[in-house]
């Protein structure tokens, strides 16, 4: 039971926004009762998986309009935000506690421990020191304005809680139920952002493990487009193009109900005109070597392989035989191989929506709902997400730190 119910500042959702706004609320006005709300058993859980379990807590990319290139959904409304608080700021606010970050060679930043704990126990030290309260396995199911201004607060539990300012930091909640549609906002509803795609293609599925350091996928009939690392998975397909590919088309993707025709150029840099011209060139240079066991570069040997036992080609022909025909058949395997995507998977158990609070009804200088005074929003709750880089964590401790300040000064 709650000894005081009535709390300066009440923060849902105790993820890296919920955590990082209320922190920036209690050490900017050290007198505001502060309390996180997490529905469920524990904080800070997607810290704790993100990066594999290291957590990229954000990405070296210093310049805000840049920066706000890196989100399909919300870039545009926070160049202003990362301009006060962006990935410098963030690398500054880590390493004032104690905490030293790295780069690596794609600009994604860790924490030089290689461990989301050491993320986790820096902001619950900093939630504690601040005399933050932290509620586990307790939601907000109902929420309504006071006369005279604040919330009167309904707990999953059945408890009763006040407040004078309200950060809702929480993701993933449909239109139905949602505490602030209950309030007028409107609520675009969420779906899945950042997942890799089933594949059932049997040779495709004979290659798990197989990685390409750049290649473009795209989906035909759509503008949907991407270039970079590939990786072949026991389901299907993965890597840096995948993601951020899923990322851009979040909504397409969903609407296609994320059946469609993926097309793979394997070899992105080279054009198909001289692409065949180098495999006829083959004919005179490698005459008596197999094509089957001649390494092309930059591909892996096993994706050559099937990719031209795909083509029709024998395994032991050799290339002094390589008709022109079958010449085209593989310049058009290797340049725009199409394989039929049937279904999705979340990508190492990370699960990133686009959708929340639409944009126009919030104040980017405050962070403050346009339509209920006192009504705050960060993180997920809004409608922004970010590629894969450390882009999701940043947008989420941009915006918490920008509430935080702002419930502080009114607090």
């Amino acid at each position: 039971m709650l000894s005081d119910s009535h709390f300066k500042i009440v923060v849902v959702g105790g993820g890296a926004a919920g955590f990082f706004g209320a922190i920036a609320a209690a050490e900017s006005a050290p007198h505001a009762r502060v309390v996180i709300l997490e529905k469920g058993p524990r904080t800070l859980s997607k810290v704790r998986i993100s990066g594999g379990g290291r957590c990229n807590v954000t990405h070296s990319c210093f310049d805000a309009r840049e920066l706000s290139r890196r989100y399909p959904r919300g870039g545009r409304a926070l160049i202003g935000p990362f301009s006060r608080f962006g990935p410098a700021d963030t690398v500054a606010w880590f390493e004032s506690r104690g905490v030293r970050l790295k780069t690596e060679a794609d600009g994604r930043m860790f924490p030089i421990t290689d461990s989301s704990q050491t993320i986790i126990d820096c902001l619950t030290s900093a939630a504690g020191n601040s005399g933050i309260r932290i509620l586990t396995n307790t939601g907000l199911t109902m929420v309504e304005r006071r006369e005279g201004g604040g919330f009167l607060l309904v707990l999953s539990n059945g408890e009763r809680m006040e407040c004078d300012r309200l950060l809702w930091a929480g993701g993933g909640c449909r239109p139905e139920g949602h505490p602030a549609v209950s309030l007028g906002h409107s609520l675009i509803p969420p779906v899945p952002s950042l997942f890799t795609f089933h594949i059932d293609t049997p040779w495709l599925r004979e290659l798990p493990g197989i990685s390409v350091t750049s290649a473009r996928v795209s989906v035909p009939g759509t503008d949907l487009k991407e270039c970079g690392p590939l990786l072949v998975t026991h389901a299907g397909l993965s890597g840096p193009a995948v993601l951020r590919l899923s990322s851009w088309g979040a909504r397409k993707l969903y609407d296609l109900h994320y059946e469609f025709p993926l097309r793979i150029n394997w070899l992105p840099e080279t054009n198909r005109d001289s692409l065949i011209e180098d495999l006829q060139a083959r004919r005179e240079i490698s005459g008596g070597q197999t094509i089957l066991r001649t390494r092309w570069n930059p591909l892996p040997a096993r994706l050559w392989e099937s990719l031209v036992l795909q083509a029709g080609i024998a395994p032991d022909t050799k290339w002094a035989r390589l008709s022109r025909p079958d010449a085209l058949k593989l310049a058009a395997l290797l340049t725009s191989t199409e394989l039929p995507v049937r279904g999705k998977s979340t990508n190492k158990e990370e699960f990133v929506t686009c959708g929340g609070i639409p944009l126009p009804e919030v104040d980017f200088k405050t962070m403050e709902s346009r339509i209920v005074p006192g009504l705050h929003f960060a993180g997920e709750a809004l409608d922004i997400d970010g590629i894969t880089g450390g882009f999701n964590f940043q947008a989420a401790w941009t915006t918490g730190w920008i509430a935080g300040h702002a419930m502080a000064a009114q607090a």
